[in-house]
């Protein structure tokens, strides 16, 4: 069984989302593995909810062996794990995954995972959103509502369509793209479960800091 589950993946006409959650999206980018590894726990020490693992480049081999370290980490802090694209690495380490458009659809991630696994989706549109949902994703990623300064291509979605998203949503719906303590004040009022972010994390020379000032940001701006 996987046993990567999100604690607050659930209709949010069942329980109330009383809490913000704040996703966080790694990059390995320019940086050696041990660098790597000490920015994700410096994260997860910070108070981070939920980590993925996204890797663009190199080996099958040398990325499961990155997503069994990064896993270790993880547990050690409960912090639910989630692989970039990858089904098979997500099955072989036992956690969730997360899929683009451009990914294998949610309905034949769900058959080899299985009915317990966590699947996000991406959905840039109202459009892709409902596909996603009638497909049997957990939670949705909505963006990108800044350019990024990631190597991940993006584009645009408006605050008016992550709010169309979030209406008919039953299931947690994450805002990303370019996200940081200085601009998430565009998004109060939103009825997001969180938010995700990769550079306002990665990029920071103390990312242990940095997770704590943005946690204290989003609790100011969706209090």
């Amino acid at each position: 069984m996987i046993n990567c589950k999100i604690d607050m993946i659930i209709k949010k006409g069942t329980v109330k989302i009383l809490n913000k959650k704040l996703y966080f999206i790694t990059d390995s980018t320019d940086i050696d593995n041990q660098t790597f590894l000490n920015k994700v726990e410096q994260a997860c020490r910070g108070g981070i909810d939920i980590l993925q693992l996204r890797e663009k480049s190199g080996s099958d081999k040398d990325m499961l062996d990155l997503a069994f370290k990064v896993k270790e980490i993880t547990d050690r802090y409960n912090i639910p794990f989630i692989i970039d694209d990858r089904i098979d690495i997500a099955k072989i380490a036992g956690c969730g995954v997360h899929l683009g458009q451009n990914d294998i659809p949610v309905k034949y991630a769900r058959q080899i995972l299985g009915k317990d696994a966590v699947i996000g989706a991406t959905a840039k549109t109202v459009e892709q959103a409902e596909n996603a949902l009638e497909q049997g994703a957990n939670y949705l990623g909505v963006g990108a509502i800044y350019p990024t300064t990631t190597k991940v291509i993006t584009i645009r979605t408006s605050i008016s369509t992550l709010n169309d998203i979030c209406s008919l949503s039953d299931v947690p719906v994450f805002a990303i793209g370019g996200l940081n303590s200085s601009n998430i004040d565009i998004l109060k009022g939103s009825d997001i479960a969180g938010i995700c972010v990769v550079s306002a994390i990665m990029k920071s020379e103390n990312p242990h800091d940095a997770t704590i000032k943005l946690r204290e940001k989003m609790n100011a701006v969706f209090a």
